[in-house]
């Protein structure tokens, strides 16, 4: 992982970011979701499990994997 691209790290989202997030409910079999951020939720600067977000569906969940610019369509 790049630096400044680590999921754990508040500094490295920003709303409007295409991200996959883990909800509540698929915490145990770890199935992603893709979306943009709309809001982060996190107060502190880092999470160990990652960031938590609402995406602009309303879904909320921890951000796992930040998706680089250009490659929203894979997945």
């Amino acid at each position: 992982m790049e630096p400044g691209k680590d999921s754990r790290n508040r500094a490295a989202i920003r709303p409007g970011m295409t991200v996959d997030i883990v909800t509540k409910s698929e915490q145990r079999s770890g199935r992603t979701v893709r979306g943009t951020v709309r809001e982060i939720l996190t107060g502190s600067g880092s999470h160990p499990h990652g960031i938590k977000v609402r995406l602009t569906d309303g879904r909320v969940g921890r951000v796992k994997t930040i998706v680089e610019p250009g490659k929203e369509k894979e997945g």
